[in-house]
């Protein structure tokens, strides 16, 4: 396939601007797409429009990831109900350093034929006065257009409004493709959908000043299909920064991925050909209590953002944490990799919802009591029936480990530390 019936395959393709497609099969384009540095890490979230960029990049296109250095001090209104907080510029200098590694992750730095590119759009935005960019930028679009975009009009809604620094943020982003034109040839923009209205302020804005023609191509926005938001869990967001969110705890991310979701997600953040994802749908369908796609999945999005060592560890963290044999010497292997915590020896043993509560099982106490009752908690094999037990040293495996199970999915391994 052509990179743009690939993407179209793959549902990555919620809008784009008319002609695209040829010029992507005319010869080699440069692309796109903006990082926004408002954490010190990317999530799960940035990972579709990595594997896009990716993907441009494996058909012969010379791909650019700009990470917003400069946007960054003021923030995308886009998709947001309020204001986000502004950033410092050590903060997002920090961000900008912890994002580079991870985009060397999916992009080739080094290819010959069309090596990625990583710039920092606080090159040129930090050195622009504010009266150039009212002359060069500004006199180029109108109030009314701007107040016409959807995301302007929704905060113009709210009861908190948007603030001028937001309002001027399409113009910014349309004056980085400009930048990216004049000095790569840029003539590719992409992002989630969230972004047309900033894409075609940039497209619109090479045309009145170079008379150039640039294009745009956007993403779906995921949602799950029990119509939660993607790249959440109970415990937050899933970041693609190891410290963060541990391999393992990656791992089991896209393991428990929804039955109805599984596919969709293969080609979503995966370069699995057709082929192979029409097999492993087959074979899901057959028996999908096996979740032979769900692993495929794991596997293969766990090795792109933490390597095949990383893949290798989560699966035999998860076939110790998830085994009804359990030894002392396996949950050493493994302590660290799965959700873990030190618990001081109390000869007495602990209160059932404060052992939970304290070591990060259960966010309060209630709760606690509330999974407790309904059989939620499981510890070392062992069924907790009722929450004014306490949990005793002696149960513990090799008199050091607790293995606690929360619902079906969830695993926490607590060792007791020892003066």
């Amino acid at each position: 396939m052509d990179l743009y019936s690939e993407l179209a395959w793959r549902g990555l393709v919620y809008d784009a601007t008319e002609g695209v497609r040829d010029a992507l099969a005319a010869g080699q384009v440069t692309g796109y797409i903006g990082f926004d540095p408002t954490a010190a890490s990317l999530h799960v979230g940035n990972l579709l429009v990595m594997v896009a960029l990716a993907h441009l990049q494996r058909a012969g296109h010379s791909p650019i990831a700009v990470v917003g250095g400069g946007t960054g001090l003021i923030g995308d209104p886009s998709g947001k109900t309020i204001e986000r907080q502004l950033l410092t510029v050590e903060q997002v200098e920090r961000n900008v350093g912890g994002i580079r590694g991870q985009l060397a992750r999916v992009l080739d730095f080094d290819s010959v034929v069309a090596p990625a590119r990583l710039v920092n759009n606080a090159e040129w935005l930090t050195k622009l006065t504010a009266i150039d960019f009212m002359r060069d930028v500004g006199k180029h679009f109108t109030v009314n257009g701007m107040l016409a975009k959807e995301s302007v009009k929704r905060r113009l809604e709210s009861e908190e409004g948007i603030t001028y620094t937001e309002f001027s943020y399409s113009l910014l982003q349309a004056y980085d493709f400009l930048e990216l034109f004049d000095r790569f040839g840029c003539t590719l923009q992409m992002g989630g959908s969230d972004q047309w209205g900033n894409i075609v302020a940039g497209m619109d804005l090479i045309r009145r000043v170079r008379g150039g023609k640039a294009h745009g191509i956007v993403l779906p926005l995921i949602t799950t299909a029990a119509g939660t938001k993607f790249g959440k869990t109970e415990s937050g967001t899933v970041w693609l920064d190891a410290t963060l969110t541990s391999p393992y705890e990656f791992y089991q991310f896209w393991f428990n991925t929804d039955d109805r979701d599984a596919i969709r997600y293969l080609k979503f953040f995966t370069f699995l050909d057709a082929a192979r994802v029409d097999e492993l749908e087959a074979r899901s369908a057959a028996a999908p209590e096996r979740r032979d796609a769900q692993r495929e999945l794991a596997r293969q999005v766990t090795e792109l953002v933490h390597g095949a060592d990383a893949v290798r560890a989560a699966e035999a963290s998860s076939a110790s944490v998830f085994s009804d044999e359990l030894t002392g010497a396996a949950l050493d292997a493994i302590f660290g990799s799965v959700p873990s915590s030190q618990t001081n020896f109390a000869e007495d043993g602990w209160a059932m919802p404060m052992f939970l509560t304290s070591n990060n099982i259960t966010a309060s106490n209630s709760e606690a009591v509330r999974l407790i009752r309904g059989g939620g908690i499981t510890i070392n094999n062992r069924r907790i029936a009722n929450e004014k037990e306490r949990l005793l040293p002696s149960e513990a495996i090799d008199a050091r480990y607790f293995l606690v199970k929360k619902g079906k999915k969830e695993r926490f391994l607590v060792r007791i530390a020892r003066n």
